[in-house]
């Protein structure tokens, strides 16, 4: 026999929904016995992205199994709220911040690593191989495909909305609030790797003529060995950290650094 449950999903999840059924109460039709965790998925959102369910005005878990009738609130990520003392769904948060990333965000990883987070990115990696080693490294999966937030062993990941990287990153951060933990140019942009300060007649022989003559301080990448130095790529990097770290001050609910 068919039953049915009615559903409201609020805030960002929506964003998910088709937009006859965003920020309303719908049905949904099952048959037999299902879980609220297969349910909320099969309607199209990733268990990943939510933090709190009410079935009847009391908190669930993702095993509930639905029953006739029921009424359902579905809510998202919880940043600053105190809901410690219901059901909360997902994982405390990391002690600390590490980020996988998928094959659509190459310029975002670039982004992230100016800013000194831990940032793996490769456009070889496939879906099984970054759920593994987010699992097995606690990082975060940020990603522009759905359905990789829906494997069960996906503990801590956000869907990238924007297809806009500057806007893709101002998102990152407001959703895991890491204007505090900005620790820039610690890490190689290309390679993730951690940057080292090095003797300039160590890399004398790697050094165009123009730049052994005018910088003295220099730099290297302890994985992938890129060198660096404060020239106009480093003074056009901390304008945008800097104008970053202002545009954040101002207005956090509406971060931009187009």
């Amino acid at each position: 026999m068919q039953k049915s449950v009615k559903f409201r999903f609020y805030e960002e999840l929506n964003d998910f929904l088709p937009s006859d059924k965003r920020k309303i109460s719908f049905s949904y039709y099952f048959m037999g016995k299902q879980s609220i965790k297969d349910a909320i998925e099969a309607i199209g959102v990733p268990h990943s992205e939510i933090d709190l369910i009410l079935v009847n005005s009391k908190s669930v878990s993702f095993s509930y199994f639905l029953a006739d009738n029921d009424n359902i609130s579905v809510y998202p990520v919880f940043e600053s709220l105190d809901i410690s003392g219901i059901t909360r769904l997902r994982p405390e948060p990391l002690r600390v911040t590490k980020f996988i990333l998928d094959v659509h965000l190459g310029k975002l990883s670039r982004y992230l690593r100016i800013l000194g987070f831990d940032t793996l990115y490769t456009n070889s990696y496939d879906d099984p191989e970054i759920v593994k080693i987010a699992k097995d490294e606690d990082r975060i999966i940020l990603t522009r495909d759905v359905d990789l937030l829906k494997n069960g062993d996906v503990t801590h990941g956000y869907w990238i909305r924007s297809q806009k990287p500057r806007q893709q990153l101002s998102d990152v951060i407001r959703r895991y609030q890491l204007r505090a933990d900005f620790s820039p140019f610690k890490r190689c942009i290309i390679c993730n790797g951690k940057i080292e300060s090095i003797p300039k007649v160590s890399v004398l022989d790697k050094l165009e003529k123009n730049t052994k003559k005018y910088f003295n301080e220099f730099f290297r990448c302890m994985n992938c060995e890129k060198i660096y130095w404060k020239g106009s790529h480093y003074i056009k990097m901390k304008i945008f950290v800097e104008n970053l770290k202002i545009e954040t001050d101002l207005n956090s609910e509406n971060i931009s650094v187009e």
